[in-house]
Formats: C-alpha cells, structure tokens, sequence
C-alpha cells in the first residue's frame, strides 16, 4: 500500500473547515513543526488559523509578535492568524459559562455546591476541550492546526456515559461538574468527537525526540487514540543529531542509537510516513527557519544545518557548575521519620533514570528504600538489570526495593473498593437503593479520574507505611491528582469519585488528610522537577510547580536538570552554540525556582546496575566517590 504524502496528509482538499492536530510531549518541538505547518499552509494560500493551549506557548517567540487569549493576525505571513489559549482564563470562562444561566434559579446553598463541583481538576481538560470545539464548530476558516491535541484522556471524559444518561436529567453530579449544565453542550461534543474520527476532514500527528523513551510515549498515546477510532496519520522525529557535527566517538555513538531508534519508529509506523527533521544550533525562530522546517516536512527539500554562521563569533561556553551538596542531600534524607521523595517531570526528560540513582545513592548510605513507579512505559527493570513487579522486590544495592504498580490491577482493585463501600454506605439507608447507586457509580467508574485516583490509591499505601526509611515515588502525583483528594465530601446528588474516595476504607478523611500534610511537610517530603535546560521543560515544570503551590500548598524542593553537554566532547561551533543556549536555560532555572539543583551530564549510556547507578547518583548529587553510611555518620552524628 502506496503511503500517503504528507502536505495531502495537512493540506486541506474540500470545502468543509480541515483540522490537523499536532501531539506530543513537552520539549520534543511540537510547537515548531505545528508553526511550520500552519505558515506553510498559509503560503499556499489557505486561509488557516493556528490554535494552543500550551501552557507554556512560545509561538510569540517563534513569530517574533505578541500573541494572546484572542486570534491575532501574523504580520508577516499573509493568510494565517493565531490564538494562544490561556487554560486559566479558559477554564474560568467554562465555570461561568455554567454557572450563569443557574444563578437565578438556585438558592446560595445549591450555587455554592455548583461551583465546588466546578473546581474538579477535570474541568481544566474540559475547558480546554470546550475550546478546541468553539474551533471546530465555525467555517471561518479553510483549516485550523492545534498545537497540543486533545489526549484520550480528554476525549474520554466528553464521553461520560453519566454525562449523557437519565443524570442529565436527574441533575446528578460528575467529576467535570453538574451533569444538567452538560445538556446544551452534548450535541457539540458528539459532532466534535465525530470530527476527529473522520479521516477525511482531521488529521494526527506526532512529534517526538529520537529516544526509546519518548517514542515508547508516542506508541502509547497513539495506541490510545486508535482505540476511541482515531488514527495516527503522520509521525515526526525531531532533533536528531546532524552527522557532520558528530566528530569524536561520544557524538558518533550517540548518532548511531538516534538512528536506531528511527530505524524503529519507521517500522513501528510503517503504514504511515515518518519525516525526520535534524537538531539545529539555536532555537527555531522566525520566518526563514520556519520555511526550511516546513520544505523538509512537505516538500521532500534537504534540511539546512546552519553551523557556519555560529563559529568563531562566541566565546566557549562551560556547563561546569558547582552543586551545593549539603543542600542536596538535606532535601533527599530523611530526618527522624520516613522520608518521600516525588521525582516528577514530563515524558522523556530522564525522570525515571534521576529517581533511580538517587534511590541507589540513599540506600548506599544505609537507608531502607523502596522506588516505586506508575510509568507504563517505565523501564526500572531495564535500569536494575532484574524484574520489578507490582510488589516491592530488593533490586541493585542492599536495601534496596522497587515496584511498579501494574496500573490495570491497581483499577480492578480500586473500582472493586469503591463499589463496596457504596454498597455499604447506602445499605441501611431507606431513602436510596444500594443497587442503583451502585449502578450509577460504576458508569462514573468508567472516567478517567478513575485510573488517576486508583494510582493515587495505591501511592496512599506506600504514604501510610513505615516500612521504609526512604520512599522513592517515579511519577509523582500532580497538582491535578492531588485536588481530587480535597474535592467536597458533602456533594448532593451522584457523588465525584473524589468524595468518593474520602469516604472510603475507614469511612472517614482522616487517611487522606493525613497524606497530604505529610506531602506538605518539607521534613518528610520533597518533591523534585526534573526537566532538561531548554525553553519549554522549565517553563513547564515552573507551572506544574506552581500549580501544586497554589492548589495544594506543596513547595518543590529541588530541581534535577538532565542532558548538560559535556565539556569534553562536542569541541566545534555547533555544540558552544547549544552549551551557550542550555547555560542561558540554567540561570533562568536557577531565578525561576531559587532551589538546591542536581546537574546531570549527557552520557553515552544510561547508567545501569547498581555500581554505575551509584557512581552517577554521587556525582548528580556532588558527593565524594566513596561515601557509605558509617562515613555520613562520622561526618554528621546527628
């Protein structure tokens, strides 16, 4: 079967409005390719509007012009208008969207249960997914690129069997708010959801790094949207290292793995077209850049590497820093209690690999420590060399524990839980049948905050043990997941599965009260943002931070900045280019967070077992070669 060509994949070749989605993690360049699209689209004289909701958008930067919550014409390029969606303001204008037409027909008491069911952390997704619609339900426009598509999850949600049964009518409650104020919106979300299963009006692609890790990202998601009948049409690998640049064997190893890992993508994909656009010196900005990202894309031209022009005009950057050890380690071991440590960071910035050095690290030093991970692409056991299983299992040094929590058992058990304690909260109350709610409460289960709160349910258990003197938590919950835990316990009506899960086990808070102050005490817990020194990680994980300050008093207690070029490889102008760039992203990591750091180097390899995973963890962390526990204690009694 003959592959499409891409520009017929994006171009648009009708009368009706065409939609192109462009998805992938944090980092990877989506926003680049999706702007090269868009502007590309727009020279060939389709009239297209480009839409994010990035939370840390940088087509401003790209475009060289302001961009904000409203669509704004490009100067520059004739045809093309963009819009950077604020999630904030856009899920502020959902609650008031919903709460409006209820103000005069609800009393005070019956308003302010509304508007605690519209805090859930799902409407942010809804919001966002409400606005993606407000697009994709207006012709004005020849075809529209979003940049950061809606995920299954997102999908998932708009299609709540609780959200379109007879609750609609009985005026139940959800996780994404009242299901009454969802009636109006229904027949938009279907036609929308339509939409992007019609292979002839929207289009999928992804953009992803040339890493196992990331790519194991992109298969997922694009597994998960196959099975809500959205294809992948498209796939981008950005980033790779350019050939000629790779002059010493550390970068000519490093080019042969980037090509095995396409050599994989295109199998992997070998229906669809892959297009592999190279790692520049600078960042992408402005028109001509753009213009080349979008030949190599669309128009089968050779990219254009601009190494030159960056020569001998910079002087030779160093990424030597000195890590302020003392501070590290004050945040990573525990004091007279358990100590918890939430490594947390988007896909592929080297979170899992972080938290197992430092798991090793701490139980070298004669701590009892267990890592656990909800990562479904996680390779702990690929890092440890043994398998690690949904129970703790001693891997690597002595005392040293690992478990990754197998997320479908972790669901059963939580949905099973969950219909338990129904059964029993309503079995001696006349007023409700047990086996109704029941029923309604297993529709709800079907939502994706479910998986979430199952997660969270068994992160519960490790919090609520001290078994361990350290607990390593590989994907932490976010300031998302954490909100679900706070949401109102006395809703009326269908219960969220958060008060759900605050009433469940011992029937009371107190158990999930008590995780998050323990989460909220810097003396038994840190949590650790993990990102690489580029634009879009740090602006991220700096929201993500603020996110869990804000919404559930959680402060970041370091941060862990991976992929640091090596000062001695890489001596020509193209890497002092990117040495000077990520040396600019470490001073701004350092005003925007103001916390001790770990600095990690780019290795040839992951490190794996437990010698090289020690070796590493001392040096992220600043320690001496040798330090065990006998010597931590000389050195600090206390």
């Amino acid at each position: 079967m003959e592959q499409p060509h891409p520009k017929d994949i994006v171009a648009p070749d009708s009368e009706e409005t065409e939609f192109v989605f462009f998805s992938g993690k944090g980092g990877v360049g989506k926003s680049t390719v999706s702007c090269a699209t868009a502007a590309w689209l727009a020279e060939e004289g389709h009239d297209t509007l480009l839409v994010t909701t990035d939370p840390a958008p940088n087509l401003s930067d790209i475009f060289g012009q302001s961009i904000g919550h409203s669509i704004t014409s490009l100067d520059d390029v004739a045809n093309l208008s963009a819009i950077e969606i604020d999630p904030d303001e856009a899920a502020q204008e959902y609650r008031d969207r919903t709460l409006d037409p209820m103000r005069e027909l609800l009393d005070d008491e019956q308003l302010e249960t509304v508007e605690e069911q519209l805090d859930s952390p799902c409407v942010e997704e809804i919001a966002a997914f409400d606005k993606f619609v407000e697009f994709m339900d207006e012709p004005e426009h020849d075809v529209v690129v979003f940049d950061t598509a809606p995920t299954g999850h997102t999908i998932r949600l708009m299609e709540l069997p609780s959200g379109w049964n007879e609750e609609l009518e009985d005026g139940g409650a959800t996780c994404i708010g009242p299901a009454a104020s969802m009636q109006d919106a229904k027949e938009r979300y279907e036609a929308a959801i339509d939409t992007l299963g019609d292979e002839d009006r929207t289009s999928f692609v992804f953009v992803g790094r040339p890493e196992d890790a990331a790519i194991n990202e992109v298969e997922r998601s694009s597994a998960d949207l196959a099975d809500l009948g959205i294809s992948t049409d498209l796939m981008v690998v950005n980033g790779y290292l350019p050939e000629e640049v790779c002059e010493d064997p550390f970068f000519e190893d490093k080019w042969a793995d980037e090509q095995a890992v396409i050599d994989r993508v295109e199998a992997s994909f070998e229906d669809k077209p892959v297009i592999t656009y190279p790692l520049q010196p600078g960042e992408i900005t402005g028109t001509d850049l753009l213009a080349d990202v979008a030949a190599v894309l669309y128009e089968e031209a050779d990219p254009t590497v601009d190494i030159e022009s960056t020569a001998s005009a910079s002087e030779s950057a160093s990424l030597d820093r000195t890590v302020d050890r003392d501070a590290v380690m004050e945040q990573l071991r525990p004091q007279d209690e358990t100590r918890y440590l939430f490594f947390t960071g988007k896909g592929g910035v080297g979170k899992s690999t972080m938290a197992a050095t430092t798991a090793t690290v701490l139980a070298d030093e004669g701590y009892d420590t267990l890592i656990v991970t909800t990562d479904p692409a996680s390779h702990l056991q690929d890092v440890f060399g043994t398998t690690v299983g949904h129970d703790p299992t001693p891997v690597g040094s002595s005392g040293l524990h690992a478990a990754r929590i197998d997320q479908d058992r972790a669901l059963e058990e939580y949905k099973q839980q969950m219909l338990d304690q129904v059964e029993e909260s309503f079995a001696d109350d006349a007023d409700v049948d047990a086996e109704t709610a029941k029923a309604q409460v297993k529709e709800e289960l079907d939502s994706p905050c479910a998986e979430e709160m199952a997660a969270l349910e068994k992160f519960v258990g490790y919090l609520d043990s001290d078994e361990y003197d350290v607990v390593v938590f590989d994907t932490a919950p976010t300031g998302h997941t954490l909100r679900l835990l706070e949401l109102p316990s006395d809703w009326k009506g269908f219960m969220d599965l958060g008060s759900l899960t605050k009433d469940a086990a011992d029937g009371s808070g107190d158990k999930y009260d008590r995780v998050i102050e323990t989460m909220r005490d810097p003396a038994q817990s840190s949590f650790v943002f993990v990102m690489y020194p580029e634009y879009t990680p740090m602006v991220e994980a700096h929201r993500a931070a603020k996110d869990l300050r804000d919404q559930v008093d959680i402060e970041t207690s370091l941060v862990a900045v991976n992929y640091l070029l090596p000062d001695e490889y890489g001596d020509n102008a193209f890497f002092e280019q990117r040495r000077s760039q990520q040396g600019t992203y470490l001073d701004q990591i350092d005003d925007r967070f103001d916390v001790p750091a770990m600095l990690a180097p780019l290795r040839r390899d992951e490190p794996t077992g437990p010698d090289e995973l020690a070796d590493f963890g001392r040096d992220i962390a600043g320690l001496p070669d040798e330090i065990g526990h006998a010597e931590r204690l000389e050195a600090d009694p206390s």
